[in-house]
């Protein structure tokens, strides 16, 4: 079984290549198991189609998190 590290390394170039995605990070979900955190700009229906519910073992959970600020 490949680590929740190694999966996010793996599919991050590929997530973070779709419309709207700013991140990709590891969290919890509400059950307290690792997931893989998606953020999102906006809400964008066709790219949110396009993130899978799980890679691998892992869920992914999509958030809005709004575009990065730069300081």
């Amino acid at each position: 079984m490949k680590s929740i590290q190694e999966v996010k390394r793996t599919h991050e170039a590929l997530l973070l290549n779709l419309p709207d995605v700013v991140s990709v990070g590891i969290g919890r979900e509400s059950g307290g198991s690792e997931a893989i955190i998606v953020g999102l700009a906006r809400h964008n229906p066709q790219t949110e189609a396009k993130i899978p519910s799980k890679i691998d073992e892992y869920r992914v959970i999509v958030r809005i998190t709004g575009s990065p600020k730069v300081q």
